[in-house]
């Protein structure tokens, strides 16, 4: 995932603390396990969310329709 930096970035906040997480995110990313796989996962819905429309209303949609 190093190509995306966006999505990495996303994964990264998607990652749990390390409370709850074994290893940091570095690690787990070599490593590919299931905390990476799960944050990587939820930053692809967000991402998915955030650019899909019919989720994701346009700014201000009443005043551009009054």
């Amino acid at each position: 995932m190093e190509h995306d930096l966006q999505l990495r970035a996303a994964a990264r906040a998607c990652y749990p603390s390390e409370e709850w997480a074994p290893f940091g995110f570095d690690e787990t990313e070599r490593f590919r396990t299931i905390h990476y796989r799960q944050a990587v996962g939820a930053a692809l819905q967000a991402r998915q969310a955030l650019y899909d429309r019919a989720v994701q209303p346009t700014l201000f949609a009443e005043q551009v329709r009054a």
